[in-house]
């Protein structure tokens, strides 16, 4: 994946949490970087291939930041099919979880409408 994508690692993570982000360099280089947990288990395979997915699928793909979480989980979950590697219990309940927290991060900044696949994580009320 890494050679695929051309994807630099800067840290391996003791904890189950990523970032991924792009550097632009003046003389033209760009360079791919995430930080993930060594995918060593599902939920760090899923965590993994999600933070890979965000350059796999592209930064400016989406217009909705909660819309590229969705489709980076997506990707990252069918990739981990395509591996042979069934999502247990844990990874959907992390892309749940994330996927609540992404869009509703969206809604209290200010979002006035969001893509109907996404309607499934709005907050519930009380």
């Amino acid at each position: 994946m890494k050679r695929r994508y051309d994807i630099r690692v800067r840290r391996w993570r003791k904890s189950m949490s990523g970032c991924a982000w792009r550097v632009y360099h003046h003389d033209g280089r760009v360079v791919n970087w995430i930080e993930s947990p060594v995918p060593k288990t599902p939920i760090s395979l899923a965590i993994f291939l999600h933070e890979i997915g965000h350059h796999a699928i592209g930064f400016n793909t989406y217009k909705k930041r909660c819309e590229e979480e969705y489709h980076v989980w997506v990707w990252a979950l069918n990739e981990m099919r395509r591996l042979r590697v069934e999502p247990d219990a844990r990874v959907h309940k992390r892309f749940q979880l994330s996927m609540q927290y992404a869009v509703g991060k969206a809604m209290r900044r200010g979002a006035k409408q969001l893509p109907i696949l996404l309607h499934q994580f709005l907050p519930q009320a009380a």
